[in-house]
């Protein structure tokens, strides 16, 4: 755990490269502190609705009742659907992993993150007859940079039996039953064997608030991340990355009590790590160095394996400029997972920073020839053609 920096991480359910399964802990029922719900500090704004957020518009619904009918469906009909969404995206459907829109936006403009596309695909479901049910999969923590903040991703995905319906473009489908489908926006999610958790709509609400107001925090606005956070919370109150979320927010400004209070509720409910690393860290904040070191040793035991973590430590001793660090760091990710595209940039980063160029081209090639994504590949071939011309020169 960098304890120099105080990187802190948020929580956000998109869909990024994730490759190994993992575990899930069942939350506990705990009363939740609702005192930390009322802070006059922030300003009230209005958000959207539920029903806002699920909701279609009358255009979607007439073109949805004209291709579909209204009446029961059957699974075969996802098919089409699919084919519909690709239709109406000029079919390409852009993966955004900050995008995050309601159904009826999300129709309108396919760059989405994939807890969009799959609020989407699920009303979509239900209008034409289809069951659908939301699906947590379970796949080990993975951190993004933004902003200065470690952002701790995760997915979801959607089953469809035969009275729902879900699909959307570059996506494919798998049947479990004769009668049922796995709907899942990220292709390195379908190949593999993830263990998943059934959720329900109140939990998808709570994601999209968390993620709203993850976004908002990341833009410091803290009245809008406030409100969006204290709205995941009430409308899931077990939901523990929003109340972590929270204690970001409260840390962030300030309040450092209240970001106290909100790390440990987030971390009983169900062992949320990624709290119990924003509480270590705020442990360091405050001068309390014997209660962060257990924490920190007993999550670095925990993440050891996790090539994700090494990846994010990397990162973080890059920007630090502390280059051999962040060399062993890439390493050790690399040697856990060799398919693993970001620590192969990581290396290119740090070898064109330490004057080796050679090599910094040679792991940029490994990094493009294993990207999943087009605007992976793309990234990386721009970054090839500018080191190969550099490296001429």
């Amino acid at each position: 755990m960098n304890t120099t920096t105080f990187s802190l991480r948020i929580s956000l359910i998109v869909c990024i490269l994730l490759l190994s399964a993992c575990q899930s802990t069942s939350p506990v029922h705990l009363e939740p502190p609702s005192h930390l719900l009322e802070k006059p500090q922030f300003q009230s704004i209005e958000i959207e609705s539920q029903n806002t957020i699920f909701e279609l518009d009358d255009d979607i619904k007439e073109q949805l009742s004209r291709v579909f009918g209204t009446e029961n469906s059957s699974v075969s009909q996802a098919r089409q659907l699919l084919k519909y969404l690709m239709r109406n995206g000029d079919n390409s459907m852009a993966y955004q992993s900050g995008a995050n829109l309601t159904a009826s936006e999300t129709f309108r403009n396919l760059n989405a993150n994939c807890l969009s596309l799959s609020i989407l695909a699920y009303s979509m479901s239900e209008y034409i007859g289809l069951n659908s049910q939301f699906q947590r999969v379970l796949i080990p923590e993975y951190w993004d940079q933004s902003h200065g903040y470690s952002l701790l991703t995760g997915h979801v995905n959607l089953k469809v039996t035969q009275r729902r319906i879900r699909h959307n473009g570059n996506i494919s489908l798998s049947f479990t039953d004769p009668e049922a489908m796995i709907v899942d926006f990220d292709p390195n999610s379908r190949q593999q064997s993830f263990k998943t958790e059934l959720i329900d709509k109140n939990r998808i609400t709570a994601m999209y608030y968390n993620n709203k107001g993850a976004r908002a925090l990341l833009e410091k606005d803290y009245n809008t991340a406030f409100n969006y956070f204290r709205e995941a919370v009430t409308v899931d109150p077990s939901y523990s990355g929003a109340w972590g979320n929270l204690g970001v927010l409260f840390r962030t400004t300030g309040d450092l009590a209240a970001a106290e209070n909100a790390y440990n509720h987030a971390y009983k409910l169900d062992n949320n790590a990624t709290a119990l690393g924003n509480l270590a860290l705020l442990y360091r904040l405050t001068n309390r160095e014997s209660l962060a070191k257990p924490i920190e040793q007993q999550l670095a035991r925990a993440r050891d394996s996790n090539p994700y973590y090494h990846i994010m430590l990397g990162n973080e001793a890059f920007e630090n400029n502390d280059f051999n660090e962040a060399l062993s760091r890439y390493r050790k990710a690399r040697d856990s997972d060799p398919q693993l595209h970001f620590s192969y940039f990581g290396l290119a980063k740090v070898y064109f920073a330490l004057g080796e160029r050679d090599k910094a081209t040679e792991n940029m090639e490994k990094a493009y020839r294993l990207a999943d994504f087009e605007h992976e590949k793309e990234r990386y071939s721009s970054k090839l053609r500018w080191l190969n011309a550099v490296v001429k020169n």
